[in-house]
């Protein structure tokens, strides 16, 4: 008999497949973040963007924690190889989220015009309001079977879905801003906007061709149908829909929660960013224009890096549920170990960067100095943006996602509150935003930490972060004087900027190396560079 070839893969493997991927998409998505502001201005990606917010409202009504909780149910289902649980746990899913998708979705087109003036900020946003809706729906599937993939611990459909869905977006993303832009701002932006929806598609048929060809690798390694046994399981599997029902909702319900703080909160920052502006004396199209600079411009510089956390977080789920369902403690602190160490060593140098470097690095993005000026200011709390994903998944991964959904609540509640209070000073405008959303983020990654530490009974790895922030700190000193005092200072910025980032991630490379922070082990499960060290880890 054929031998099947095994789809899952280990912690490390799961997490740097989802990497590769990661990285992949946050390079290609700084095409059309570099692009768009160049075809449509602050303002046109100002008014992208200000229909994110309501759109994530509502796709996390429908999809907050349910990829969670499959990725859960399913990996616990698979952890005692109970494969029709499984499928039983994916068909519920589906079956939820495609009918809350198209009631969403029917009702966000119905009041279009109603939302688009009355709770957002600015009325050209309703074309791209429009095309945006059939996202609710696409999302609603994707979401679910990424969830199933994960729990089955085989990150590669959720890995390819994600480059179809960047590369088929970027190009109809562009290719449609600019066919739009005779008909003005509001028509380009809505482009904009379809060439996310035809990339959502995109990523979705792949993860639907993933599934057939698991479903049909299943099948051939089914053993013979007895007719008498599959109605029994029938009979039983009508019997633990309502358990299983319950055991979705019981997940679902708390992280949905806590992520919908996280979006409504989105929603209203964008909402009072605008009236504190108004307040302060910015006039609509200004204000439009530096939400734009802050969420189109600002954030995904700061979360680029964000590809590691990510893939960390995706892959600690299933590999802590699993643990947990085992109690096996040691395993889980050394998940936590592992992921907390990897999200600062990696974060940390893209941080230094951002904050000496930042002006160089937006004009060579966005053709703007000035934007540097607001990622600066923001860059030292960027760390923590880096840390806090692992953390919150190990929060939902060890069932206390009520906790993680209170750390949200705090940190959002005190964000609106200074936003209010800061915005609206004319002397400090769009800088007291930007305070209030690095306190929250500060806020909330610390009360994750501590509650983890708490309930794990679990030591932060303070050494390794003590050396971390050294090593940070001799970095970013021997990158700026790189960038202004070295031999090439005469030569274009571009290439100042690079070769002063490169001498300066050395010079930190180095410094790992030195005090310990990686070793052979760590290198050997690299790709590529890993078979190099292989044999000498071992």
């Amino acid at each position: 008999m054929k031998k099947k070839r095994s789809t899952k893969q280990s912690f490390i493997q799961g997490t740097l497949i989802l990497l590769a991927a990661g990285i992949i998409n946050r390079i290609l998505g700084f095409i059309p973040r570099i692009t768009l502001p160049r075809i449509i201005g602050a303002e046109g990606v100002g008014i992208y963007q200000l229909g994110y917010p309501f759109l994530l409202v509502v796709i996390t009504l429908i999809t907050g924690g349910i990829p969670l909780a499959v990725a859960k149910l399913v990996a616990e289902a698979d952890a005692i190889s109970d494969h029709r649980r499984s499928k039983q746990i994916l068909n519920n899913s589906l079956l939820f989220s495609v009918t809350a998708g198209i009631l969403l979705s029917g009702l966000c087109l119905i009041l279009a015009p109603w939302i688009t003036s009355y709770i957002l900020t600015d009325k050209r946003v309703y074309y791209t309001f429009m095309m945006m809706t059939p996202i609710i729906v696409l999302v609603s599937i994707s979401s679910v079977l990424r969830g199933y993939f994960q729990g089955k611990q085989n990150m590669i459909p959720t890995a390819a879905s994600q480059v179809a869905e960047t590369v088929i977006r970027i190009i109809t993303m562009i290719g449609c801003a600019y066919l739009f832009l005779p008909y003005g701002l509001e028509w380009a932006a809505a482009g904009a906007m379809l060439g996310v929806v035809i990339g959502e598609l995109a990523g979705l048929l792949v993860l639907w061709l993933e599934l057939r060809a698991s479903r049909r690798s299943e099948a051939q390694d089914a053993p013979h149908p007895n007719p008498y046994s599959d109605q029994a399981m029938q009979e039983a599997e009508s019997m633990e829909q309502p358990k299983e029902w319950r055991n979705l909702f019981k997940i679902a319900i708390p992280v949905t929660g806590g992520k919908l703080i996280g979006s409504l909160s989105y929603l209203l920052e964008s909402i009072a960013i605008a009236r504190s502006l108004a307040i302060a004396g910015v006039t609509t199209a200004v204000a439009t224009a530096q939400y734009g600079i802050l969420q189109g411009m600002i954030i995904p510089v700061l979360t680029l890096p964000g590809a590691l956390t990510y893939s960390l977080a995706v892959s600690l789920v299933p590999s802590l549920s699993e643990a947990y369902g085992r109690k096996d403690m040691q395993t889980i602190r050394k998940r936590l170990h592992q992921a907390i160490r990897l999200a600062l060593v990696s974060g940390a140098p893209f941080a230094v960067i951002m904050f000496v470097l930042a002006v160089p690095l937006c004009a060579i993005l966005y053709n703007d100095p000035s934007v540097g000026t607001m990622l600066r200011w923001m860059a030292p709390v960027a760390i923590f943006i880096y840390i806090q994903a692992p953390l919150q998944a190990a929060l939902q991964a060890l069932d206390r996602p009520g906790t993680a959904l209170t750390n949200t609540l705090i940190g959002a509640v005190l964000k609106l509150g200074l936003i209010i209070q800061l915005a609206s000073i004319p002397a400090l405008g769009i800088k007291g935003a930007v305070i209030a959303i690095s306190i929250n983020i500060v806020i909330v990654t610390s009360l994750h930490a501590y509650m983890i530490t708490r309930s794990l009974k679990l030591k932060l790895p303070w050494m390794d972060i003590l050396k971390v922030i050294t090593a940070m700190i001799i970095m970013a000193a021997v990158t700026q004087y790189a960038y202004i005092h070295a031999p090439w200072g005469d030569i274009h910025m571009v290439f100042r900027f690079i070769a002063a980032s490169m001498l300066g991630a050395l010079t930190y490379t180095g410094l790992l190396i030195f005090m310990k922070l990686v070793d052979r082990s760590d290198m050997a499960r690299m790709p590529v560079i890993g078979r190099w060290f292989h044999d000498k880890a071992a």
